[in-house]
Parts: C-alpha cells; sequence; structure tokens
C-alpha cells in the first residue's frame, strides 16, 4: 500500500507539474532509493519546474547551482575563508550542501568543476582542505543538460555519468496538457501557492520501507542477466558494471513501493532498465557513426533475455 504522505506528495506536485507523470515517479524512485537523477531535455519542458516542486512540497533545503565555464570547484564545495578580526578560519558552505541541489546544464562547467560532485553524489560528503563535511539527509543531485547545444560544453565523462542512477527525458506536453499549462501557470507562479505534503522524515521512512520490498531469486537473476548481456553485445565497447545492478536493484524496490507493492515484479525491471541502464552503456565507434543508439541496444537486450515466470502453485 502506497504510504498516504507519499500519495499527497504525488498529487501535490503533478496539480504543478502538469502531464508529466512518468518524469515525476522516476524522480521520486531516486529520492527513495537514494540516487541521483539526469534529465537531458530542451529547454522550457519543466526540468527546474519539478525540482523546485519537489523541495517546496518537501519543504527541503533546496539550492540551485547554474554551471558555466568559468565556475570552480569551490564554488561547488563551499570554502574556508580568514577572519581577519579572529585570526582564524570559517567555512563558507557552497551550494552542494542542501537537500535537493539542481544543476542546471551540469555540462557547460569544466571537467574539474563536474568532477567535484563525484565525492557529494557518491559518498553524500565533500572533503575541504582535508576537513570531511557530511552532508544533510536526505540528499538528491538533479542534474540538467540540453541535447541540442554543443558548444561550449563539456561532455561528462563515464565515472560521472555512473554516478547517476538514472537519466531521462521529459519530452513535449500533449496539446491538451499544454491548454491546461497556461491556464495552471499563466497568472501567477503556482509555485507561491505550493503547500508543504511531506518532510525530510517522511522521505527517510520511504527509503527505509523500500529497502524492505521483497525481491525474488529469479528476479535478481534477471537483473544480473539484463546487466551481463549489455557486455556481450556486438555493438557495445564497454557494458553497464556491477554498479548498474546494484541501481537497477535498489530502483525496482522504489518503484514497487510507489506502485502500492511490497514485492517487485519483472514488468518494474523492464520499465526501468533503459532509464537505468541507457547512460551507462559505451557503443563501439563504428556503431555510433552507423546510427546506433543505446536505446536500440536496451531493447535488443530485453528481447533477447528471458522473462522469470512465477512457477505454477507459487
Amino acid at each position: 500500500m502506497l504510504p498516504m504522505s507519499l500519495q499527497r506528495l504525488k498529487k501535490n506536485i503533478s496539480d504543478i507539474v502538469l502531464g508529466k507523470e512518468d518524469s515525476l515517479v522516476l524522480l521520486l524512485v531516486a529520492l527513495i532509493a537514494e540516487g541521483h537523477i539526469l534529465i537531458e531535455d530542451v529547454p522550457g519542458v519543466g526540468k527546474t519546474l519539478i525540482a523546485k516542486a519537489l523541495a517546496a512540497s518537501l519543504n527541503a533545503d533546496y539550492h540551485r547551482l547554474q554551471c558555466t565555464p568559468d565556475l570552480t570547484p569551490t564554488d561547488v564545495t563551499g570554502f574556508n575563508i580568514l577572519d581577519r578580526q579572529s585570526n582564524s578560519f570559517s567555512f563558507r558552505a557552497g551550494p552542494v550542501i542542501t537537500n535537493i541541489l539542481l544543476v542546471d546544464e551540469i555540462n557547460r562547467a569544466v571537467p574539474r568543476t563536474q568532477a567535484s560532485l563525484l565525492e557529494a553524489m557518491e559518498e553524500r560528503q565533500v572533503t575541504i582542505d582535508g576537513q570531511t563535511i557530511k552532508l544533510p539527509h536526505p540528499f538528491l543531485v538533479v542534474a540538467t543538460q540540453n541535447p541540442i547545444e554543443h558548444d561550449g560544453t563539456f561532455p561528462l565523462p563515464e565515472a560521472q555519468l555512473d554516478r547517476f542512477l538514472l537519466k531521462i527525458s521529459m519530452g513535449y506536453p500533449s496539446a491538451e496538457e499544454e491548454e491546461s499549462i497556461l491556464i495552471t501557470h499563466g497568472k501567477e507562479n503556482p509555485l507561491i501557492k505550493l503547500q508543504e505534503a511531506a518532510g525530510k522524515k517522511d522521505v527517510i521512512e520511504w527509503q527505509e520501507l523500500s529497502k524492505g520490498v521483497f525481491v525474488d531469486q529469479s528476479i535478481q537473476a534477471y537483473i544480473v542477466e539484463l546487466v551481463r548481456a549489455t557486455r556481450t553485445h556486438s555493438a557495445v565497447t564497454f557494458g553497464a558494471s556491477p554498479r548498474a545492478s546494484l541501481a537497477l536493484y535498489r530502483a525496482s524496490r522504489a518503484l514497487a513501493l510507489l506502485r502500492g507493492r511490497n514485492f517487485v515484479i519483472p514488468d518494474d525491471i523492464k520499465y526501468l532498465a533503459r532509464y537505468v541502464l541507457n547512460h551507462r552503456l559505451s557503443l563501439k565507434r563504428e556503431d555510433r557513426l552507423r546510427g546506433v543508439q543505446t536505446s536500440q541496444v536496451m531493447n535488443e537486450v530485453l528481447a533477447t533475455v528471458p522473462v522469470p515466470v512465477e512457477k505454477e502453485g507459487a
């Protein structure tokens, strides 16, 4: 059964971010599975809005980091500054020390600035001048990038991409949804009136509940076979790593919880596989030149790996 607080949160955000049910579910999967999410889409489809709506609905600390080539690692993590009166250093926290961090146009930051997020995303901490600072809990990075502009951008390296639990695209709304957007957003910013629907304690409770979701041994084997199949595909240079297996495992438990179940089914895995695995695959150069996409590879993998079937009498 879906917790009431989670139901309230979903409705609260859906009233603001119209027609993006799948994107909202995947964002909540990242939050509950204690992962991070990369949203790649054109400007103006609601990437920033959905992150702001989530933070406001949870009454969580929220910071936005606008990436540019001159952004430095200390602009992300913070720095020590000398107080001349006391003749001692004091720490000035960077935007990464928050609950929900929106990293807008992450691929416009130079590689060393992108790398400053690695420790925060993986270990939930930052190290400044040898001092380790733990990040608040919960902690979620929502990063965005524009797929159509490449001038002045720095593609994310595989190590950085691998830190994102999910990579999604929100897409354009339908005509009916776009008319609703005009009505809802045309007069004033609806975020101003957005009420708190849950709290940070609720998020921690959901995360603990998801850890109790049952994953049958046959489902675990299915996850492993899917991930291993990406490594042997003829178009793939480097397939998904064991971290991807863990990511798909954690995400499937979170999705099952969001769908009101205390157990994972194969459809959960099939639905999530593209969002969890696509960005972790490295294609061979000749296949990229032929126009092969990672989505095509995943379609073939999902079509060839046998789906576990419930045993009779189980």
